[in-house]
Formats: structure tokens, sequence, C-alpha cells
């Protein structure tokens, strides 16, 4: 990974923006104009920009924007690690009071920003969240992505309308208490609001036209995004206690196959009945073994512990100014 930053006092430092580029080029430069334009006369503010393995020059560009202006800090993987593994990573070296994420595609609007902070200091919010009522993105993504925020405002009971919004702000010590890789980053609200950071707010925001580049959406992310959300919400429940998860499933199965099992015996003794081409038979003995092996699953998941850090650290290739 490489990493340049210019060197601003970080005690005074009030915003920290971390904006994930994947070939992004284009719009890097209106991009920070921009926000300059939309905060710059109210707060003191760095932007990193983490580059997630590029390959149209979007590296170039940051190193060109870090010399032009003080405010500018980047960092570049060897490759494309994900949209979490680089917000981890900018996260990781923010050092404002605030930490605001959007896109780089020029589809997020900074000129939101001023206030999505108001309402952390004024109303007392550990995150605000960006809600793009009205959004500029073809049908094919809308759809999907309606139907992906209700699901989950459902299942996690967090009423929020986008959670996958890019343009969020937090509180510092929000961000400093979760670890994000995978895909994980659609369910920040999740993970802060788990880590007892539960006042969660949301904002309508403006969303713009993208202008360069194309979506990095696809299907295999929206199928991908319930997958994390259905693994969270177990690791969240039962990593400490899987016999719980698994030993409930195995018991209920080996109580069903017993009693189908019973009955069939009960037959066998008392009527004479034979079972051979009983498919109740069958049936009865698979719930049992299948019933075994979902206890045995709980079992050693006891034993083994699985409390591991699932974060995997991207291979930076270089870092400047971050006061090595």
């Amino acid at each position: 990974m490489n990493t340049l930053k210019q060197q601003n006092d970080s005690s005074s430092l009030e915003i920290s923006l971390v904006i994930p580029v994947y070939n992004e080029r284009d719009s890097l430069d209106r991009l920070t104009n921009w926000i300059h334009e939309a905060i710059g006369s109210q707060y003191r503010y760095e932007i990193i920009f983490v580059d997630d393995g590029s390959t149209d020059g979007s590296w170039d560009e940051i190193d060109r924007l870090g010399q032009e202006h003080g405010e500018v800090s980047g960092i570049r993987f060897r490759r494309n690690y994900g949209k979490s593994t680089a917000l981890q990573s900018g996260f990781d070296h923010a050092t404002g009071q605030y930490v605001v994420t959007m896109d780089s595609d020029l589809q997020d609007d900074p000129h939101e920003i001023p206030e999505m902070i108001q309402m952390i200091k004024e109303e007392g919010y550990d995150l605000v969240s960006g809600w793009k009522k009205k959004r500029h993105d073809p049908i094919n993504k809308t759809i999907p992505s309606r139907f992906f925020n209700f699901v989950t405002s459902l299942v996690t009971d967090i009423k929020l309308h986008d959670f996958n919004c890019g343009l969020k702000a937090y509180r510092r010590e929000a961000v400093e208490n979760i670890e994000l890789y995978g895909e994980l980053h659609r369910y920040i609200p999740l993970l802060v609001y788990w880590e007892g950071f539960d006042k969660i707010g949301e904002k309508v925001v403006k969303h713009h036209p993208r202008e360069f580049g194309k979506t990095k959406f696809g299907f295999s992310r929206f199928i991908n995004g319930f997958l994390d959300l259905l693994t969270l919400i177990f690791v969240n429940n039962y990593l400490q206690r899987p016999m719980h998860f698994f030993g409930t499933i195995g018991l209920l199965l080996m109580i069903v196959g017993g009693a189908v099992n019973a009955y069939l015996a009960g037959l066998k003794i008392f009527y004479d009945e034979a079972l051979s081409n009983r498919p109740l038979l069958f049936l009865g003995v698979l719930l049992m073994v299948v019933g075994v092996q979902f206890f045995s699953t709980g079992f050693l998941g006891e034993m083994i512990n699985k409390n591991r850090n699932s974060y995997v650290e991207p291979n930076i290739e270089e870092k400047k100014g971050f006061g090595d």
C-alpha cells in the first residue's frame, strides 16, 4: 500500500473525509475543489483518498492533488480489496474529531456535510446517514437497492431508508470501535449500533447523476449483501455460543427423528408391521443422523472458540507524510 499525507495539526482538525477510489480519475480534481467550496470556510478538514487498486491512473491524480492541496492525503492498495477494506484503512488514518465518508464519483454532494455535522453536535447523534430520496441511477440499481434497504431495516430494526448511501457522518469514536471487511460497509449503521452508539439519524441528501466512469454495482453484490447480513446476525448472536444455534437445531432434529423411530418401533413390536419399505423409517434415521451432526458442530464450535479478527490487512505499497 502507498500512502501520501500532508503534515497537518491534527489537534485542531475537525473533519476527516474518507473517500474510497476505484477508477475515478476524472472526478477527483473536481471533487477536491467541490469539498473545499462546501466546507473550507467553516471547518479544518483533511481528505483521505483510498485508491483501491485503480488501473486508470487515479493514484497519479491523487499524488498531484496532494502536492497542490495541503488537506489531501492518499493511500494506495496494490490490488483491489473492496470498499470495506478501503474505508477501514481510511478510518485507521483519520485524525479529525468527526469522520465523513462519501463516494468519489461526484454523486454525493459535499454541501450536505455541514448540516450533518451540526446534527451530530446539536442533536447528539453518533452517526448521521444520508438518504438519497431522489436517485439518479438506472432502475436495475434502484429497485434492488430499495428492496435491500427495506429488508435490512426490517431485520435489524434500525429505521433507515438507505443503508448503502456512501455519504455518512460519524463521531470519531464510533468508527474507532468497528472493523470492516468483506462487504460489511453496507452495514456500518448496524455495526455501530451493536457497539453501543445507538443514536443514529438520517438526512435527505442530494444525489447527482454520474458524469464519469461507470457504476460498480452488480447483481452479485445484491446477493452478497444479504448473505453478509445473515453472517453478521449469526456472528453477533452466536459467535461466543455456537452450541445455542447448532445444538438447538440438532436437538430438535434428534427429538423428531427419535419420535418417528419410536412410533415405527411400536408398529413393529405390537402389530408386526414390515418396516423395510416404509419411507418414514428412512426419514426418522436421517433426522437422527443430521441432528447428531448439528449437535457435534455446535460442540466443536464451543471448543474451537472462533473469536478471531476477520479483517484482512491490505498490502500497502507506500506511505507518505503520515508522520512516520
